[in-house]
């Protein structure tokens, strides 16, 4: 019971962040530190949730991840490493093809990598969205 909880609690945060895209916020300048600290968190929270998600079902003895071609193995930290390591190589890149999804894994894996080449996009449709807002405030 607890593991479905904390899975509906991480996917809301993760929506929930997401939707900040989509937040207008008044007339206030495209490219600042404000931007920049809300790019940054969005990233950071879909990036430690999806590391929990891995965590959560290898916890739950549902290999989704594996470590040079072994389950992951250790204490909660050394998991808890392995899964944001894993979740931050899917995010950012195609993965150094040390740590590899299976089972399920795939399939969140797979979400995650979507997620993180289409938050670049998101960026930009947001920021040209709001800049021509503010334009046409000004007329």
């Amino acid at each position: 019971m607890t593991f479905y909880a904390l899975f509906i609690a991480i996917i809301f945060c993760m929506v929930m962040s997401i939707r900040t895209l989509f937040l207008t916020t008044g007339d206030k300048k495209r490219f600042s530190m404000e931007t920049l600290g809300w790019a940054i968190n969005l990233y950071a929270t879909i990036l430690i949730g999806f590391a929990l998600i891995y965590l959560l079902f290898e916890l739950q003895n549902h290999a989704v991840i594996l470590d040079n071609g072994k389950r992951v193995e250790g204490d909660f930290f050394q998991q808890l490493q392995t899964s944001f390591y894993f979740s931050a190589m899917t995010m950012f890149s195609v993965g150094y093809g040390d740590i590899s999804p299976i089972g399920m894994g795939r399939m969140v894996a797979t979400i995650q990598a979507f997620v993180g080449y289409a938050l670049p996009v998101a960026f930009v449709i947001r920021t040209v969205s709001e800049m021509d807002q503010h334009e046409r405030n000004k007329r």
